[in-house]
């Protein structure tokens, strides 16, 4: 009997049969491969999810690779059988941001797959075809299982708009900010820079197009034109402006704790900073995440360390909050 899991509440949680839900007019019945993990769904399940932006109880599971199975009225037959990823946000599409392509920005309000919706940590996941991204077909749905995240990063990438030569950095060595080297070194930049906080690091940084790692507390140099921050921290936002040459361009890509000391107002106008934000990913940062991945230019099987069945959701989720350097991204495997 195929299961899926359910948070009831916050630290509450339980295996429960699945039964697929048939697609409805313009819906996708997708069997589901692998579903990762993130501090966002750890958020989930430990209740410090802000309001609004979660709904109890919750089948979790926003980054996920699957098959098609089967599709519903006016979706296009050929669809069945291909593998896919989704985008996550179940946008309006009738707004004027939407319109816009800017569908992170709905405003009809926040729905998301796997927080306020039905997630992935599932058997099966049924969803609006039109969030669907086609793989090729000999793509690997465990490396594909990551493209959520590649695809967040993907939008900060396309919002930093490096050129050739510019003398670019990342803060953070999680996925997020090795996706984000991945990205940066394609526009073949004059330098490349990792900052983190694990030495450890180092080699992977420079494996995915790295030239420099430092560690944060060391001396920083402060003339780089791009720089984009993964950390989530509020030190990893100041340690990124640092590093910025006077009219530089920065994308946060972290939401740090309620309460973090924040950026310095001043120090942006002074310097004449240029911030960017992201959060989540519109189609077109879904697209150029998706079309690195077929090209062979974004690599993410390296950050998987741990696949777990999905009966082990409690333990997946320990492993994402227990700062043990040799966990990366953990999957769960319906």
């Amino acid at each position: 009997m195929s299961t899926a899991v359910v948070v009831e509440a916050p630290g509450v949680h339980r295996l429960v049969p699945h039964e697929p839900r048939q697609p409805e007019p313009g819906e996708a019945l997708v069997r589901v491969h692998a579903a990762g993990i993130c501090g966002s769904d750890r958020e989930v399940y430990q209740g410090n999810r802000p309001e609004g932006y979660v709904r109890y109880p919750l089948v979790p599971g926003h980054e996920w690779s699957g098959t098609v199975e089967a599709a519903g009225a006016g979706v296009p037959p050929s669809l069945v059988g291909r593998k896919v990823v989704g985008e996550g946000f179940r946008n309006c599409q009738v707004c004027a941001r939407c319109h816009a392509g800017e569908t992170t920005l709905c405003s009809a309000g926040y729905e998301e797959t796997g927080f306020t919706q039905p997630g992935a940590m599932a058997a099966t996941l049924t969803l609006p075809a039109r969030l669907l991204h086609v793989l090729p077909d000999d793509a690997d749905l465990t490396a594909a299982a990551l493209l959520e995240p590649a695809a967040c990063v993907a939008a900060a990438a396309l919002r930093a708009n490096a050129r050739p030569g510019d003398r670019v950095a990342v803060v953070g060595t999680g996925t997020l900010g090795m996706f984000a080297v991945q990205f940066l070194r394609a526009v073949s930049p004059g330098e490349l820079l990792v900052v983190g906080t694990r030495d450890d690091r180092a080699e992977l940084a420079r494996n995915f197009g790295a030239t420099a790692f430092l560690t944060r507390d060391r001396p920083l140099p402060d003339d780089f034109d791009v720089v984009i921050e993964t950390a989530g921290s509020a030190d990893a936002a100041r340690t990124a402006a640092a590093l910025l040459r006077r009219g530089g361009r920065l994308v946060l890509t972290g939401i740090p704790a309620p309460g973090a000391d924040r950026l310095d107002p001043t120090d942006l106008v002074v310097r004449q900073l240029e911030v960017r934000t992201v959060f989540g990913a519109p189609p077109g940062a879904w697209a150029h995440a998706v079309r690195f991945f077929a090209a062979g230019l974004l690599d993410p099987l390296p950050l998987v360390t741990h696949e777990l069945p999905l009966a082990a959701f409690s333990r997946a989720v320990e492993l994402v909050g227990s700062g043990d350097p040799k966990v990366g991204k953990v999957l769960v495997r319906p």
